[in-house]
């Protein structure tokens, strides 16, 4: 298929642009309340989220860019697009919850929604495009890890 680079850098601005609205929602509690929240001891540095988090939102970009070009050969690409923006909607959600209503516990009930989307998300794609099902994983694998780390954090701060 041919390369449509404006489509692909639209492709890699929305989900960035997500993580832009979760970053504005984290800002101010990052430096103020998370740091008086009891964390487990597999607690990351604060400084490894935004990379880690700027990585996952290109490659979920990079998958949808893939999927896109192939949309005039899907049946359901509505439904498609459709489960692909609940799941950037409830990525972005989780950072209110948890950062901006400090609310850790609807945070993991939240985020266990979000993984479960992620995993229908990336099976959809799978089925267009293998390559753009696979870079899904390593979004799956980080918020699964977010998922614990979620838990741990609202288990240790009633």
């Amino acid at each position: 298929m041919k390369f449509n680079f404006p489509a692909f850098v639209v492709n890699l601005i929305i989900p960035l642009a997500i993580g832009a609205g979760g970053a504005f929602f984290t800002a101010h509690s990052v430096d103020t309340w998370y740091p008086t929240l009891t964390k487990p001891a597999f607690n990351p540095p604060n400084t490894l989220f935004g990379p880690v988090w700027t990585v996952l939102y290109l490659l979920i970009g990079i998958s949808a860019y893939r999927v896109w070009q192939r949309r005039r050969t899907i049946a359901h690409f509505p439904r498609t697009l459709s489960v692909y923006f609940i799941q950037l909607l409830l990525n972005l959600m989780w950072s209110f919850i948890f950062f901006y209503a400090k609310q850790p516990g609807l945070a993991f009930i939240e985020i266990l929604i979000l993984l479960a989307v992620i995993v229908i998300n990336g099976r959809l794609f799978y089925r267009v495009d293998k390559t753009a099902g696979l870079l899904f994983i390593p979004y799956f694998l980080w918020v699964s890890f977010a998922s614990v780390l979620t838990y741990s954090i609202y288990s240790l701060n009633p």
